[in-house]
């Protein structure tokens, strides 16, 4: 076959389309932090009360992508997705016009189940549109989502926090109750505008062509990926699918069967080691350092803006460069780069320089690590790796092992910076994040420049050692 046609204009707008999915992501579970002070005073939280305000919507976020997986393989992509951002879109006009504390938790836990949702789907939805020779710049897209999301929830909340101390609302509007009386209102709020977006963006782009092959309905497929590619390469796609799907089974169990076992314990992996990075330790502590260190854009915009801006910087430099070198290399040279900036903290805090140019250079050298390897490399693998008929409920199971995992370094970092120290604390995630480097190394295929069927074709063909 010559080589085939796309509509790059299409598949642009499925990628942005899919990424608002990760861009939520990123800001619904930033834009707490501009809230937290506000919340704890107007309903009068204990610690407890706060530390579940902070951390319900974990509860939301392991629930949705525990079902993510098999709605959409019942019902679609699509719906399911559009389900999702009504949640965000619910879940923030909720929290905005929330009365009680118990409220405000049910809103929280329905914007975690969106979240939950689309860090299964959206993921999942690019890769299935997507040629191979870019599908891993389109995926690493979503990633990039995440970044752009949690940066613009830093900044809307300082936007928003600047608004309310000038008094640039007063009266008795909207405008003026949750912005000028109470703008942890407003910053919850704000999200219903991407929110929105989502919701109405989604009606303009087709049901992925993979599911409606598994369907049966092969007219609905070859419609949905001319809208990305010629005729003549949509039949050939839907052939190869067809092919494909023959060796595949219809439960979850046929995850477990020798062929595909790799396949599930790659994805279970990388997801868990993902977050024993400490990522989430060094982004919350991580601004704390730098303000110390004297690294500061001004009293609103501090160290989680830097950190927020590195992480966007290179999860643009992964975009450029996974369709290039390939994912194993840029997983090996992330991982390898955070593990040594994780190790270098370490030192800094043992011999006391913790507010010093040094640990800014390590702090930042993780950030830019993670944003180049584990970052967007997990979404790109685990949206390649598994087969058409059960790729829903497969992610479903490695984004559930993910946050899983993120609740655990939630609960157990405060434990082992007050027992351990802070030195000790990076040296354990050092420690726990290099089985990566082997698993890649060792166990993970190199997916660019292969079609999805051509990955699957791959586990049917290599049976486990």
């Amino acid at each position: 076959m010559s080589k085939p046609e796309y509509k790059r204009g299409m598949l642009v707008f499925i990628a942005f389309v899919a990424g608002l999915g990760g861009f939520l992501f990123g800001f619904d579970t930033a834009v707490i932090s501009g809230t937290i002070e506000f919340v704890e005073v107007q309903f009068g939280l204990d610690s407890v009360q706060l530390g579940w305000y902070v951390s319900s919507a974990l509860v939301g976020c392991l629930i949705g992508a525990m079902v993510a997986g098999r709605l959409s393989d019942q019902f679609g992509r699509k719906p399911i997705l559009m389900l999702a951002a009504s949640m965000f879109f619910l879940s923030a006009l909720g929290c905005m016009l929330s009365g009680s504390y118990q409220g405000l938790i049910l809103y929280r836990i329905l914007g975690g189940l969106g979240v939950g949702i689309a860090s299964v789907l959206s993921p999942l939805f690019i890769s299935e549109f997507s040629p191979p020779e870019v599908r891993g710049r389109m995926v690493s897209v979503y990633q990039l989502a995440i970044t752009l999301g949690i940066l613009l929830a830093y900044f809307s909340n300082a936007w928003l926090n600047h608004l309310s101390i000038t008094n640039q609302f007063q009266g008795d509007s909207i405008l003026s109750y949750v912005i000028g009386e109470q703008v942890w209102r407003g910053m919850f709020g704000s999200e219903m505008i991407p929110a929105g977006m989502f919701l109405l963006s989604l009606f303009f782009v087709p049901e992925s062509p993979r599911w409606l092959v598994k369907q049966d309905l092969d007219q609905k497929a070859l419609k949905s990926f001319m809208r990305i590619s010629d005729e003549k390469t949509a039949r050939f796609e839907i052939d190869q699918i067809k092919q494909v799907i023959k060796l595949e089974g219809e439960s979850v169990r046929e995850l477990f069967r020798s062929e595909l076992r790799p396949a599930l314990l790659i994805g279970i992996s990388l997801a868990v080691l993902s977050q024993f990075s400490g990522i989430n330790a060094i982004i919350y502590y991580g601004p704390k350092i730098l303000n110390e260190a004297g690294f500061t854009l001004n009293d609103a915009l501090g160290g989680q803006v830097t950190i927020g801006l590195v992480n966007v910087l290179f999860t643009f430099v992964a975009i450029a460069t996974v369709d290039r070198f390939g994912r194993r290399p840029l997983l090996i040279v992330g991982v390898s780069m955070a593990a040594f900036s994780l190790i270098m903290v370490g030192i800094m805090f043992q011999a006391g320089m913790d507010s010093g140019i040094w640990v800014l250079v390590f702090i930042l050298l993780f950030i830019a690590s993670f944003a180049y390897g584990f970052g967007p490399m997990v979404w790109v693998l685990l949206s390649e790796i598994y087969p058409t008929k059960i790729r829903g409920r497969a992610i479903a199971i490695a984004s559930l092992s993910l946050w899983m995992a993120n609740v655990i370094v939630g609960q157990v970092v405060p434990w082992l910076l007050e027992n351990v120290g802070a030195s000790w604390t990076f040296w354990i995630f050092a420690l726990l994040c290099t089985p990566a480097i082997w698993i890649t190394v060792k166990k993970v295929p190199e997916t660019k420049g292969r079609s999805l069927e051509d990955i699957e074709r791959f586990w049917y063909q290599h049976k486990s050692d």
